[in-house]
């Protein structure tokens, strides 16, 4: 007779329940998985042996098979190995075979019986509640998977906690969510000297979530202002929590099973990968993007990352996801993030500093710059110049608002936005809006109007950069407290549009 188990295989963000069938059959000794298993799948029988044997359990002289259904389902990692001991155990009549197959079960087994912590235990619950059946995880995933709160969780430390639990000699008690976290934030925008107009820049990209591009010289503030970011931005709300959590669990990044409420922020090396980036590699794991999702990212010395890297980006800043797609393997992330980017506006870095004359102005910069592509350049909604702080302006006090003050303001737009979009399938703030819903919220006074078909005639703005003209007047009406679109919000978001040094 069959005995069986549950776990769940991972496609992107995805677990797909996988069934563990297992058969102790007449023949020659063997124990032998199948199902298309990957090597740490293929290993887990050596570790479910050793385990058992460590816990005097002998297996018996004959054939044990284990099937993992579907078996046309790439299954890869060491979390099987739990789901293939309880499958055996189940089979061997040593626990109740109907109360494994009530069980979703994922954790690694070490050689003496103990239980090591894998990745994925936050999606596998959801999966668990979806099908109806609680989840059994190692004693450190507990937390992290008990926040679904749909479904009972168990969590384990070792293999004989497992079987006494399903005996009933002592019954493990459900696992408790881990603490909410926020991170302290100690930068402070008024730490940053000058650049008032980045400031708002920066203010603004918060707010409605709107792609922001500085180009400036060396030292002009440009990698302060972006560390300054997270620190105005409002916390995750519980769904934003969630969505976020579930790809950090996928990467192994949630400590102690709590989930935080800071916003990621991402700054990944102008040397990173497209893989590194957009998501790939073995397993088809997420990249930068997607572990930015409802967060930041930010990508310093932008010309400075490869072509083609940057040109990937395109995509997922539209439609805010990625498909990553390989010969076996096509997963789905999300990544709706905030992209700042930082450039220098030249090789040499000091193109627009009237104190340090270039040689080559201005095919200095139009080579540097250059490697932006114009597609990709027009999806940032904000562009603004980070000029140099002369020395003597360090000594000066703190000027401007601190970044509590302007994260309350932010707070209040993204309120705003949240109530607008209530009912929307897919926009949660500005950036979001399109069509139909972005004329109904974003169209200016005829004033405003009449301006930007000026501007759009005179400097030729795509019917994308129009668009995005239109969403940032949105923000900035949103952060002046005024329900209508005027020629003043026009004017500033068209401001921040037109401006780079390539342009100027």
């Amino acid at each position: 007779m069959v005995a069986r188990a549950y776990t769940v295989a991972f496609e992107g963000v995805e677990a797909r329940i996988v069934e563990v069938q297992c058969a102790v059959t007449a023949g020659l000794p063997a124990f032998t998985i199948v199902g298309l298993p990957d090597k740490a799948v293929s290993e887990a029988k050596e570790r479910v042996r050793s385990a058992l044997t460590a816990m005097a359990i002998a297996l018996p002289s004959k054939r044990i098979t284990v099937n993992l259904s579907p078996a046309d389902l790439p299954k890869e990692g060491s979390h099987f190995d739990l789901p293939v001991a309880l499958a055996l155990l189940a089979a061997l009549d040593i626990v109740p075979r109907e109360d494994v197959e009530a069980t979703v079960a994922l954790g690694e087994l070490s050689l003496d019986g103990r239980l090591v912590p894998v990745i994925g235990a936050l999606p596998a619950a959801m999966a668990a509640a979806e099908e109806e059946r609680q989840l059994l995880c190692p004693a450190a995933c507990g937390a992290e998977a008990a926040w679904v709160g749909a479904t009972p969780v168990f969590a384990a430390a070792t293999l004989a906690d497992v079987i006494r639990h399903y005996t009933g000699q002592s019954p493990l008690s459900p696992a408790l969510p881990g603490e909410v976290t926020r991170d302290p934030q100690s930068r402070d925008l008024r730490d940053v000297k000058g650049q008032e107009r980045a400031k708002r820049a920066l203010e603004i990209a918060a707010a409605g979530r709107h792609h922001f591009l500085m180009v400036g010289t060396p030292g002009s503030g440009k990698s302060m202002l972006a560390a300054r970011m997270p620190g105005i931005l409002p916390p995750l709300s519980a769904v934003e929590a969630l969505e976020t959590s579930m790809i950090h669990s996928l990467s192994g990044l949630l400590d102690e099973g709590g989930i935080s409420r800071s916003r990621p922020f991402r700054e990944p090396h102008h040397t990173a990968s497209m893989a590194a980036i957009v998501g790939g590699g073995r397993g088809a794991k997420p990249g930068e993007i997607s572990l930015a999702h409802n967060g930041v990212l930010f990508m310093d010395e932008f010309p400075e990352f490869p072509r083609a890297v940057l040109e990937t980006l395109r995509q997922p800043i539209e439609t805010g996801e990625v498909v990553v797609a390989r010969a076996n393997a096509h997963v789905r992330y999300p990544c709706r993030f905030l992209l700042v980017a930082a450039a220098n506006p030249c090789k040499c870095g000091y193109l627009t500093d009237p104190a340090r004359a270039c040689a080559r102005v201005p095919n200095c910069g139009e080579d540097y710059l250059g490697r932006i592509s114009g597609p990709l350049m027009d999806r940032f909604d904000l562009r603004v110049e980070v000029p140099p702080v002369a020395y003597t302006d360090l000594d000066l006090p703190e000027s401007g608002d601190a970044s509590a003050t302007v994260a309350a303001r932010v707070a209040a737009a993204r309120a705003v936005q949240a109530a607008r979009y209530r009912d929307h399938p897919t926009a949660r703030v500005n950036a979001d809006a399109e069509g139909a819903a972005l004329e109904q919220i974003a169209t200016p006074d005829p004033e405003g109007r009449e301006l930007l078909i000026r501007v759009a005639e005179r400097f030729g703005l795509s019917a994308r950069g129009y668009h995005r003209v239109l969403r940032v007047a949105r923000t900035i009406a949103d952060l002046a407290g005024s329900e209508s679109v005027r020629k003043p919000h026009v004017a500033e978001a068209v401001s921040y549009r037109l401006v780079t040094a390539r342009e100027a």
